[in-house]
């Protein structure tokens, strides 16, 4: 079997990129040159010695690696090698290995050799080794750094001069959260330094002022950026009143970020100009890429994989911008001349099409922003990148995204479950769901979906307007501290609308609720009844309707209703929404067309306080588990025995004797049953027999059921009956690997009683699992049945979430019937699919998604 041919693009701690690939014999010339680049002191911290040139003898062994026993990688930046890392086996089948790193001077601190030691270990364990070893000079205080700060557990020995170190390469709980934290903070470098550039070099803004370059860098001049501009034009002197250079790099200032809008043919050549200019980053709003077919999927990919190499994150292409809105920036590289005002709301749009409509209705809401990107292609930046910007951001109090679809779906969910706890996350997704690794493998409905992304503290909304909707009730109210609304206005018709929607909703109405106020009532009298709801200590939010008088009826002071609202809503008290039909609502009210809008919002916002008041639950360490025999298991059978889940034993026959052989082997008494068809478990259809006690009876039943059903019948050992239950893993395009769960039977299955969670389980996503259902009563001893073991369904279900969780070539499984008994429960069959492995999304050491 070949070499895994292994190469990833990766950031570093200051937000660049570089590119890491395994090493060749070709590269022995860069690796001379390289070794040459070095200072004395860094050859000497690495080979113990001057080392002043490589013999040609060790470089032949250095660029020539086995990819087993022997491995190394090479990190590449703008064409150049600056660094190398390898391992090396101590030991035919020894299961440990010397691991060693050099990075070059210019290059130290960046980060790369924490990043060349997680690729390592990957690869090291992939090839069967266990443990690393390395020897260090003490004066080394930066390798010693690596190895102490990567979340393993290191054991050091001083001896001869030499800090010699070992530990196992086994991912820990803590080397997870050292790589995750790692990536929190190079990714949002990645994007503080594009939203916060000191310079911005943009190529492709026409001397004759027309176009699209044209218009944003004129966007860009006239919204006040406060850095410096610097148009790129192949013949012009000035460019919108500016002065013009053939590279950017003359204009002598720092560049941070790049706007290429040139025709898609000559966007390689802008990308490389700017980063010769310093820039970390371009917004490319060219169209041509993917968008277009195979070949600008192509010239996409091609794209990236030079920008990464150059050290660059690229937004786009075909993107509609990005803006910053902060007085010390004040950046708008988008196509709209006017931003919304400044705010504390972060805004992500993978549409470059709707950009320039959000950002107006944005405006017209009157929802500040902080900072905006549109991702276009989201060939590399992403949802994924701005969420570990703004968790951070201190100026972005929510997030408010437009997504789809799902480049790493995992991910999304692991840091949105992170984001939510702190910043609210409103999100514009997709609920469908379509064939993903699962195949056609039955997977959570739309209702599901949408509680999913609840669970993970994502508050999806259906449309636009949706996501408006409750973006203006998080950014001017409070959240709410219960489902216990008081409903109150002056049209007894619309009150009876919003209590009808609210318990379409969920919602609770308060004891003394509704309360109308008369189509008479003044402004002072609905600001006294607002006022008594907002200290009410049974209320948990107001629904506000009201229509103006006739005119004439009232006083002008009376009709001040306005004020009377906002006297209460913008308290900050409770949470308000209001309905104002005919009438001026005030600014930052949250105000909605229809009552049905208003309360939806709410109830939207209610289910978000609900999910964040909730413990997040912790990952249970199952120390039983065979992690080795599970990932070398075939079948169901052995899978499930390396998680010590035991299936009930059977055996599939095709003859009649063979039935009395097979009931014999396992011992009377044994169930028949029809092994077709889905068939296995239907005792309503006949197609199962139960307690058959010897041979004659065997016989009997086989006969039918061939019979009535065709050949094929499973023999199975008899278990004591229980309640019918189902645990099912598939694999969904929005959350990767979901579990479910509900009760067996044909009724739970025509309803689709089945909750959904992501994996990994924690214990309280366990215990949800176990309550949500509809049909859950019947668990817990409903009409005075006996409860079953409730700890054992909790633990059966952790189990099969970490073998979602950790597993990824397996593509679907499922136990029907699980018989839940208050002394345990039995699987009685389990089915699994198994696919290629591959690289699952959010798994291994860092890296940029491909593109």
């Amino acid at each position: 079997m070949g070499a895994v041919k292994r190469s990833a693009d990766v950031l570093l701690a200051d937000g660049s990129t570089v590119h890491l690939r395994q090493i060749r014999p070709e590269d022995a010339p860069a690796i001379v040159e390289f070794h040459s680049r070095m200072s004395d002191r860094t050859r000497y911290l690495r080979y113990f010695s001057p080392y002043p040139r490589i013999p040609e003898r060790d470089l032949l062994r250095f660029v020539n690696v086995d990819h087993r026993d022997r491995e190394a990688f090479v990190t590449v930046s703008d064409g150049r090698i600056t660094s190398v890392g390898r391992y090396e086996r101590l030991g035919w089948d020894s299961p440990e290995a010397e691991v060693a790193f050099v990075v070059e001077d210019a290059h130290q601190g960046r980060g790369i050799g924490s990043v060349l030691l997680e690729h390592l270990a990957e690869a090291a364990r992939e090839c069967g080794l266990t443990r690393f070893v390395a020897e260090v000079l003490p004066e080394n205080s930066g390798m010693l750094r690596v190895f102490g700060d990567s979340g393993y557990q290191v054991h050091r020995r001083y001896a001869d001069g030499v800090v010699h170190l070992s530990f196992p390469i086994a991912p820990t709980e803590r080397s997870r959260e050292v790589q995750e934290s790692r990536e929190h903070l190079t990714e949002a470098r990645s994007i503080a330094r594009l939203l916060s550039p000191r310079g911005v070099a943009v190529y492709g803004a026409s001397a004759s002022g027309q176009g699209v370059g044209a218009a944003m860098l004129g966007n860009l001049r006239d919204g006040g950026y406060t850095g410096e501009l610097v148009p790129v034009h192949p013949a012009a002197d000035r460019v919108a009143g500016l002065t013009a250079y053939r590279r950017a790099v003359d204009a002598g200032v720092a560049i941070d970020l790049a706007l290429i809008a040139v025709p898609a043919p000559a966007v390689a050549e802008a990308v490389a100009d700017a980063a010769r200019a310093g820039a970390g980053g371009v917004v490319i709003g060219s169209a041509g890429f993917a968008e277009v077919g195979p070949e600008g999927a192509a010239r996409q990919r091609d794209l990236i994989e030079a920008a990464h190499v150059l050290g660059l994150r690229v937004i786009g292409p075909s993107s509609f911008g990005i803006a910053n809105t902060d007085p010390e920036v004040r950046l708008n590289v988008t196509m709209a001349p006017r931003l919304p005002s400044a705010g504390r709301v972060g805004f992500f749009a993978q549409s470059g099409a709707l950009g320039v409509a959000l950002l107006a209705e944005a405006d017209r809401r009157g929802l500040g922003l902080s900072s905006f990107v549109s991702a276009g292609n989201r060939a590399d930046v992403s949802g994924n990148d701005l969420l570990q910007y703004w968790q951070d951001d201190p100026g972005t109090d929510m997030v408010l995204l437009y997504l789809e679809s799902f480049g790493n779906p995992r991910k999304f969910a692991r840091l949105a479950r992170r984001m939510s706890r702190v910043k609210p996350v409103v999100a514009v997704a997709s609920a469908t769901r379509p064939p993903g690794l699962a195949g056609d493998m039955p997977g959570p409905d739309v209702h599901a979906v949408t509680a999913l992304f609840a669970r993970s503290g994502v508050i999806r909304v259906d449309t636009v307007q949706e996501m408006f909707d409750v973006g203006m009730l998080l950014a001017h109210q409070p959240l709410p501290s219960g489902r216990r609304v008081a409903v109150v206005g002056n049209s007894s018709a619309l009150a009876e609308l919003a209590v009808v929607a609210c318990r379409a909703a969920g919602l609770v109405i308060a004891t003394g609720y509704p309360h109308d106020i008369s189509p008479l009532a003044s402004a002072h009298d609905l600001a006294d009844a607002l006022a008594d709801a907002a200290v009410d200590d049974g209320v948990d939010a107001l629904v506000v309707v009201y229509a103006p008088p006739v005119p004439g009826q009232l006083s002008e002071e009376d009709t001040d209703f306005a004020t009377a609202l906002a006297s209460v809503a913008l308290a900050g008290e409770k949470p308000t929404v209001a309905t104002v039909v005919f009438g001026q609502v005030p600014p930052r009210v949250p105000a909605y067309p229809s009552v049905e809008e208003a309360v939806r919002a709410l109830s939207r916002v209610v289910t978000y306080a609900e999910w964040l008041r909730r413990p997040p639950g912790v990952l249970p360490t199952l120390s039983d588990v065979d992690h080795a025999a599970a990932e070398r298991a075939e079948t169901a059978i052995d899978l499930l025995a390396a998680y010590r889940i035991p299936v009930v034993p059977s055996t599939l026959v095709d003859d009649e004797d063979g039935a009395v052989t097979a009931a014999a082997e396992l011992g009377y008494p044994v169930a028949l049953k029809a092994a077709g068809g889905g068939l296995r478990h239907r005792i309503d259809l006949g197609a199962v027999r139960l307690a058959l006690k010897d041979p004659s009876g065997v016989r009997a039943a086989y006969r039918e059921l061939v019979r009535d059903f065709g050949p094929g019948v499973l023999v199975q050992t008899m278990v004591a009956p229980g309640v019918a239950c189902v645990a099912e893993v598939v694999e969904d395009p929005a959350f990767g690997p979901v579990v479910g769960f509900g009760l067996g039977g044909v009724a739970s299955e025509l309803l689709g009683d089945l909750a959904w969670r992501a994996a990994p389980l924690t214990d309280r996503a366990a215990e949800a699992l176990v309550d949500e259902p509809r049909a859950a009563p019947l668990l817990h001893g409903y009409r005075g049945s006996t409860p079953v073991d409730r700890a054992a369904l909790i633990d059966l279900l952790l189990r099969v979430g970490q073998i979602a969780d950790r597993h990824p070539r397996v593509r679907s499984l499922i136990l029907n019937p699980v018989l839940m008994r208050p002394d345990g429960f039995s699987v009685l069959h389990a089915a699994v699919e198994f696919g290629d492995a591959g690289v699952r999304p959010d798994t291994g050491p860092r890296r940029l998604r491909s593109p």
